[in-house]
């Protein structure tokens, strides 16, 4: 009896020490999974964060090779995931999924294998079996090195598909700070135009850091280098390195419109959602710059080891044109008469096309900066009288006949409004003689029986806030704004084109347009990319039969009589001069507006006399030199 306990006894504690073991080898196993599972999380983190500086790696100064490893990929973000851990003993392995984001948010993924391994109380990243850690095909002491590589750039093109911007040549003057002296610097500054000082005080700055990276000074086309190059080429340390760019046919041409092309800024770099990187090109205003993404294309990517070996290749896409109605030979014109006036405020002049509505020049002066042109806002003054007169005459106002007084003074509400330099006409006049000779009174005077709509609807009909900005293809053109009038003195202010009413030079020469056909067409600039063709909106053709009239008075016999005679044949216009601000004592921004033929055309100067003496002369040139084309 004994005995049989003994034995029963003896069975239990082999039981229990064989569950015992049990239990432990299980517990062991799992504590090497979760190990071996956490160590691959914290690699995973460690790639996602670019900093492995506090992995535990089976050899001495792989995180610090990690971070030379990948600098030639830039800032580009990494998104590394991990498959399942498959552990063997105190050893396990995994695949990486690792997808870089390069430079124009182009994905590369690739898989790299990971091992981790129990090293006394830890775990360790091992090394692979082949290749490094970092990719399969990279030799553990090479890099990665990121190409950009670029397509054929599309060209902007006037409307007879020719390029206005094509490749030309360019010479960037630089300074080598390792062979360049303070003597060679300041003699530099004489050269390009430079403030006295600026280029040795650079050159002393790289000097001190010990940079040798080349110091840019100025960029030069062809026709401002040639003058320059003996002198340049004399100057110890100064470089000039050449590479072609699109350009205008001279420097200024269509420059506000067209951009300009160039390094990109930090902040392109900035904005640009990873499509720039230092040292890229690309437009940096103006349709260039708007249709950039076009114009350039993707671009294309390859990575390489430092060894040579292909990792991964995308190739670039050639850019596409960007089409416009510019007329090369309309736009000189307008430049060429900006130019010969010798402004000494700002100007514009725009062209449009009277049959399609199309853009054919938008010029400014100064030929650089602000596209007054397009995007302006200024008062209109008695250019508005075209719109004024259309409301008139289609709302049952006034006729061309009608006997208007032109009082040298009329008060509304209180406020008193002349005539420009106090001038009036005798006698009862008509309300076309009136138009002729711009009399704001006459036109104040009819104000009062404008509804609220009245004039806002007769500017739109024309072509002034008639919805067209956003299909022009220019960013930031503006349409113009004729709020509706509370009557009083609000009308009376806005049926000559002052108060709250605002236009562009653009949207001045649209309603000349309007005028010179009959209907309303919505203006084009960029014909590609675009939508359908413009609508025409029917005019009253009476009241447009009658307003055509009136605008050949004002030349024939008015305020615009600078443009009597002008070759090409017969002008329609109308001068305007309009108050802005608050200083009764400023210049008055002065206008003309009109049509010769298949061409319609507004002109502004910031400030003048008057309309008439000012931008119609402009006016006038510009008309003289299409006719001599």
């Amino acid at each position: 009896m004994r005995s049989r306990l003994a034995l029963v006894v003896a069975a239990l504690l082999v039981l229990g020490a064989a569950l015992g073991g049990g239990l432990w080898w299980r517990n062991r196993e799992a504590a090497l999974d979760r190990g071996a599972e956490h160590a691959v999380s914290a690699y995973v983190a460690a790639w996602n964060a670019k900093d492995m500086s506090a992995v535990p790696f089976s050899e001495n100064g792989v995180a610090e090779q990690f971070a030379g490893v990948i600098d030639g990929l830039g800032n580009a973000p990494v998104r590394v995931t991990s498959g399942g851990v498959a552990r063997d003993g105190e050893a396990a392995t995994t695949d990486l999924s690792v997808t870089w984001t390069l430079p124009g948010k182009v994905a590369w993924t690739y898989t790299v294998p990971a091992q981790v391994l129990r090293s006394g109380e830890r775990w360790v990243v091992g090394s692979p079996e082949r290749g490094s850690r970092w990719h399969p095909q990279l030799e553990p002491d090479e890099t990665f090195e990121l190409e950009r590589t670029s397509g054929t750039r599309g060209d902007l093109l006037d409307r007879s598909g020719e390029p206005l911007m094509p490749l030309g040549t360019v010479y960037s003057v630089q300074i080598d700070p390792v062979n360049a002296t303070p003597a060679s610097a300041a003699a530099l500054e004489a050269v390009v135009d430079a403030d006295a000082g600026t280029l040795t005080a650079a050159l002393a700055k790289a000097t001190a850091s010990g940079s040798k990276a080349p110091i840019p000074v100025i960029m030069y086309r062809e026709a401002d280098f040639a003058p320059r190059r003996d002198r340049l080429e004399a100057l110890d340390g100064v470089i000039t390195p050449t590479s072609e760019q699109p350009l205008a046919r001279t420097r200024t041409f269509a420059q506000p419109l067209l951009g300009t092309y160039g390094e990109v800024t930090a902040e392109m770099i900035e904005d640009g959602g990873g499509r720039y990187v230092a040292g890229d090109r690309a437009g940096r205003s103006g349709l260039q710059a708007q249709y950039d993404s076009q114009l350039a294309g993707a671009t294309g990517l390859t990575v390489t080891s430092s060894g040579g070996t292909p990792l991964f290749v995308q190739e670039p896409t050639n850019g596409t044109d960007v089409r416009t109605t510019l007329d090369p030979r309309v736009q000189q014109a307008a430049e060429t008469s900006l130019a010969d006036a010798d402004l000494d405020v700002p100007g514009a002049l725009v062209a449009v096309d009277v049959p399609t509505g199309e853009v054919l020049a938008a010029a400014n002066a100064p030929t650089s900066g602000f596209d007054r042109a397009i995007t302006g806002r200024y008062p209109p003054g008695s250019t508005f009288k075209v719109a004024t007169t259309y409301a008139y005459l289609t709302r049952g106002i006034t006729t061309p006949t009608s006997r208007v007084p032109c009082p040298p003074t009329v008060t509304v509400d209180g406020r008193a409004f002349r005539n420009y330099a106090g001038e009036s006409t005798s006698g009862t006049p008509t309300f076309f003689q009136d138009f002729t000779v711009s009399c704001n009174t006459a036109f104040v005077g009819l104000s009062r029986e404008l509804a609220a709509e009245d004039l806002a609807s007769a500017a739109r009909a024309l072509g002034i806030g008639a919805g067209w900005a956003d299909q022009l293809g220019v960013a930031g053109a503006f349409e113009g704004s004729v709020p509706s009038t509370s009557g009083g003195t609000d009308a009376a202010a806005a049926s000559i084109g002052q108060g709250r009413t605002e236009v562009s030079p653009l949207s001045m020469a649209v309603m000349a347009g309007s005028i010179g056909r009959a209907t309303f067409v919505p203006p084009v600039l960029v014909k590609e990319p675009a939508g359908g063709a413009p609508r025409p909106t029917p005019l009253d053709g009476r009241a447009v039969a009658q307003i055509r009239s009136m605008m050949a008075s004002v030349v024939a016999a008015g305020t615009g009589s600078a443009l009597r005679g002008a070759p090409g044949g017969p002008v329609r216009g109308k001068t305007g001069t309009a108050e802005h601000g608050n200083d009764p004592d400023a210049a008055a921004r002065v206008w003309f507006l009109g049509y010769q033929g298949d061409v319609a055309f507004a002109v502004l100067v910031e400030e003048g006399e008057s309309g008439g003496t000012v931008a119609a002369p402009i006016a006038r040139s510009f008309l003289t030199l299409l006719a001599q084309r």
